[in-house]
């Protein structure tokens, strides 16, 4: 995979250049098709290339969740945070997947930093709404916040 790309056969660029945006569309384009895991090869490549790009780490960890690879984007995602902490899509990334490794406290918190910021975003409520709804099930039954319900 290192000489030869994902497509057409043309050889990956060495370090980053102007052929980077035509990976990035190939990647986008990837994902749009639902091929996560293939997009995320691209995104991780390119994200080698250019680690401070913002575009390609967002894009990086919304393959890596498309993927169900939920840890790897819980901290590609938690990356984007720290970077601009006003990043409401990268805190609901984060938490959606946090969300996924059924660690809802800390999912709980990203969710609704995402949603105080954007009150216009309706998904960004109703994944906090479920995740409460969650933590209020799991306490009531006296179950642990996060992990698995034993058995």
């Amino acid at each position: 995979m290192d000489s030869v790309g994902a497509s057409e056969g043309q050889p990956w660029p060495s370090e980053a250049s102007d052929d980077d945006y035509t990976w990035f569309r190939r990647g986008e384009a990837l994902l749009a098709q639902g091929n996560a895991d293939a997009a995320a090869v691209i995104f991780d490549r390119l994200h080698s290339h250019d680690p401070e790009s913002p575009s390609v780490l967002e894009a990086w960890a919304r393959a890596l969740f498309d993927a169900r690879r939920f840890d790897e984007a819980a901290d590609a995602f938690g990356a984007l945070v720290e970077r601009s902490p006003d990043d409401d899509y990268a805190h609901y990334g984060r938490g959606m997947a946090l969300w996924r490794l059924q660690r809802f406290p800390s999912a709980r918190d990203h969710l609704a930093m995402a949603a105080v910021m954007r009150p216009d975003r309706r998904e960004y409520e109703q994944a906090l709404t479920q995740v409460r709804a969650t933590l209020r099930a799991r306490a009531e039954a006296g179950l642990p916040e996060e992990g698995p319900v034993p058995t």
